[in-house]
Parts: C-alpha cells; sequence; structure tokens
C-alpha cells in the first residue's frame, strides 16, 4: 500500500513523524516491504516544518506516481487562505484516490476543499471552533481521530500514531500493530471513541476561575470523591452558586460532571491497566462492584468486564472504515 504525505509550510514534524513511523516499523517488524510511503509538496521543494527543519520531498503535485492514500499535514497556525492551486488538485484527487486524510490541521485544508462534507471528522481542539463555524456540514467531532469510509483526519500529534496503528491492525492484525506500539514504548493504543482533553480554560475562557478550581479539585479527588458541600466550601461559593457555574458554563450538574470523570477515568483504566475490575472501580471512587457495574453499563453500555474483554479487539471502534486492500 502506497501513502503519499502532503506537506504544507509550517507542518508539524510531530504529527508527520507520528503518522509515517509506524509504517516504517510495520515493514521492519514484518520483514515484508508492507508499506511504501512518500511526501509531496505543491512545487516538489523542501518543506520547512513549524520547528525549522528543512524536509526534502520526493515529488510535487504534477508529477506523482498512483495512490492507495494521501494525508494532508496541514500547517500551524491552519491556513485559512492561499494554498488555491493545492485546494484545486486536492479536489480532483478526492474524486480519484481510494482514500485521503487530514493529520491535525491538514483537516481544514480538506474541508475547504469541500472533502468532509457530511462526514465526521476531527481537527486540534486549538483549531475546532475555527473549523466549526467556517464549515458546518462537517460533523465535527472532539475524538482524537475519526474515519468516515474513505475520510480519516485526526487531531494532529501523537494521535497520529494511534490512527495508523489502527489502519495497520486493520489491514495486517492487531498482533503486528501491537508489537509496532510496544517499540516505540507507548502504553497501549487509543481508539477513536476517546476524546482529545481539551483544556477547560479553552472551553469556558478564563473569566470563570471558580469554576476551575471546582474542576480541577474534582480531578484531584477521584479514589475518594469530595462531596458537593465540601467541593463549594474548598472552592469558596455556595453549593448553590457552584451548581449556577456549572449549569451555565457546562450544561450539567456538579455530581453528573463529577461522576463522568471519575467514569472516564475508570474507563482508561480498564483499557491501559492490569487492575481488576474491582480495583479499578475502588480507585475512582466507588464503594462496591456491584454499583459500579451498575453506573458504568448505565453510562457506556457495556460492563467493566466486557470493556476490559474488548481492549485489545480491532473490532468495535465505533465507525465504517474503507481500505484499499
Amino acid at each position: 500500500m502506497r501513502f503519499g504525505f502532503l506537506l504544507l509550510p509550517n507542518f508539524s514534524l510531530l504529527s508527520y513523524s507520528s503518522a509515517v513511523e509506524p509504517l516504517r516499523m510495520a515493514n521492519w517488524i514484518s520483514g515484508q516491504p508492507l508499506y511504501e510511503y512518500l511526501t509531496l509538496s505543491a512545487d516538489g521543494l523542501a518543506v520547512t516544518a513549524s520547528v525549522g527543519s528543512t524536509v526534502q520531498v520526493d515529488f510535487s503535485l504534477n508529477e506523482i506516481p498512483s495512490l492507495d492514500m494521501l494525508l494532508v499535514c496541514g500547517a500551524s497556525p491552519i491556513a485559512k487562505t492561499g494554498h488555491e492551486s493545492v485546494l484545486s488538485w486536492l479536489r480532483t484527487q478526492g474524486k480519484r484516490l481510494p482514500a485521503i486524510g487530514g493529520v491535525g490541521t491538514g483537516s481544514y485544508l480538506l474541508a475547504r476543499a469541500g472533502l468532509l462534507d457530511g462526514c465526521r471528522a476531527t481537527i486540534h481542539w486549538w483549531d475546532l471552533n475555527h473549523l466549526r463555524e467556517a464549515f458546518p456540514n462537517t460533523r465535527l467531532t472532539t475524538n482524537l481521530y475519526e474515519i468516515d469510509r474513505n475520510r480519516f483526519t485526526c487531531s494532529g500529534g501523537s494521535a497520529a500514531m494511534d490512527m495508523m496503528l489502527y489502519i495497520i491492525g486493520h489491514q495486517y492484525g492487531m498482533d503486528l500493530a501491537a508489537s509496532i506500539s510496544e517499540q516505540f514504548v507507548c502504553e497501549r493504543i487509543r481508539t477513536n471513541e476517546e476524546p482529545q482533553r481539551v483544556p477547560l480554560k479553552s472551553r469556558i475562557g478564563v473569566a470563570q476561575p471558580k469554576l476551575i478550581e471546582a474542576v480541577t479539585l474534582m480531578e484531584a479527588n477521584i479514589e475518594e470523591p469530595l462531596s458537593p458541600d465540601d467541593l463549594a466550601m474548598h472552592v469558596g461559593v455556595s453549593r448553590r452558586h457552584l451548581e449556577r457555574l456549572f449549569k451555565k458554563h457546562l450544561d450539567t450538574v456538579p455530581s453528573k460532571f463529577y461522576l463522568e470523570l471519575r467514569l472516564e477515568r475508570a474507563r482508561q483504566m480498564l483499557q491501559q491497566s492490569d487492575k481488576s475490575v474491582v480495583q479499578v472501580g475502588l480507585a475512582c471512587g466507588f464503594s462496591s462492584a456491584s454499583h459500579f457495574s451498575t453506573t458504568y453499563r448505565n453510562h457506556f453500555n457495556i460492563t467493566p468486564r466486557e470493556e476490559r474483554n474488548n481492549r485489545t479487539r480491532p473490532g468495535g471502534m465505533g465507525f465504517s472504515v474503507e481500505l484499499p486492500s
């Protein structure tokens, strides 16, 4: 399978490396040329990354060989204007290529080209609002990566590796993907269902220090949750006022927000640790295994034990995927 990486000026070197290194490692571990990967630029000249390093490319857009998948490595900050010739070329490739995607802010360029209309897609949390406002026809999520038919997008950074490991696992088995992950000393392969950790300050602004302080206290007290009254006391506001802050800015109540934090932490532990289900429940503030199991199932529609059993299975990722054979 041949991948092409279109590098835009000021592209993220981390995102590009996180996407291409799993392909190289798949070839090395398997002892077979499973993947070929080449680099492109608009004019075939070297491209400077956001860190200042210059990367030589293999082809210009006018001379590339056939590709099975194209991944656009976007600029940081995002390119809201310009690149008209690239956009035109992308529109053509969107009709011809078996699969096309964006890494980091590459999603924004694909949206500008009209290639994400009606598709589920994601982008780095810093640019979520820009993409949402500019292209309302894109079904935007805050997940680490999204695969919708033959459209692939990821939030950038190390999430590019998770997306590529899923692709490799889908094609050649999760044993190979797991071996690659181990070579890169990754704790686990994250699924697309996991959201980006969007800083609370970016979600609600910096004008609500009491709310931010309350959430910080919640995150620091998962094993022994604070009562609503204790939480309000530590923050220095009344319980009623704290409830109003949560309702106004997060559209929820403190107790529900706190419970969801604990359940998300439990999910991470089930997927990445070897602690028993009982130990995970206790570590996340649940007094009994039955209470933990019932609450977890009501929230995720799956029991903790089923979550644990599914953590290394390639299926159940929550999306359809079309990949060249």
